[in-house]
């Protein structure tokens, strides 16, 4: 499906939201920020999501990341609706604000379009989209799930680590990566280099290629 992603500007859209008038730039300003869409207030699946998300709110405050949901419903729906969400998980507290798309021409422009997914009207619905978005105003990272399946926040904290950590220390993270584990070293940065930012040495790993392409070290 054409439309926003990796590398792209994400537009600076003003809309209404539970918390006033909203410029998607300002909002991100010289931080990160989690911009997520789900497809209805007073659905199932959403309800746990943002309950999910809620709970999670201080692990990513604590990383300097906010967060910003949207969906198709108006801003009075929206605050009807968070009394579910925290009278569901009881404790939590829906801090961030949940914009409002009633015409859904924000989720369009922000590729958060559903193509299977219609409302009563054959109108399509968001999807489960969300786009971390750096300082840059770029997306860095997206997730598109159908409406079916919940997303999974504890894989959204371990990506977000993962960005954030890549773009502090010049690396990247292998596979099921976690904090305090081993990073890879890029393979534009060359061995001269990495003893350079890494100080505490690293180690390649002895492959039958011989290339020395893939190196471990901690940061």
């Amino acid at each position: 499906m054409p439309g926003l992603t990796i590398g792209d500007t994400v537009p600076n859209l003003e809309l209404d939201s539970t918390h006033g008038k909203i410029r998607i730039h300002d909002y991100v300003g010289n931080g990160y920020v989690i911009l997520f869409s789900h497809p209805g207030d007073f659905t199932p699946v959403c309800t746990t999501e943002l309950a999910a998300m809620a709970n999670y709110a201080k692990e990513f405050e604590k990383r300097g990341v906010k967060l910003l949901g949207i969906s198709c419903d108006d801003v009075q729906s929206h605050k009807e609706w968070t009394k579910d969400i925290e009278a569901y998980k009881p404790g939590c507290k829906v801090t961030y604000p949940i914009m409002a798309d009633p015409d859904r021409s924000a989720i369009k422009q922000l590729n958060m379009v559903d193509p299977d997914e219609k409302d009563s009207q054959g109108v399509q619905l968001p999807s489960r989209t969300m786009h971390i978005v750096g300082p840059d105003k770029k997306v860095k990272l997206s997730f598109l799930y159908p409406s079916c399946t919940g997303r999974n926040m504890d894989e959204v904290v371990r990506a977000t680590d993962s960005l954030l950590t890549a773009a502090k220390h010049k690396v990247a993270t292998p596979a099921n990566w976690k904090p305090g584990e081993c990073v890879v070293i890029a393979p534009g940065v060359s061995d001269d280099e990495a003893k350079k930012l890494f100080p505490q040495g690293f180690e390649t790993a002895d492959l039958p290629s011989k290339k020395g392409y893939l190196r471990f070290t901690k940061v």
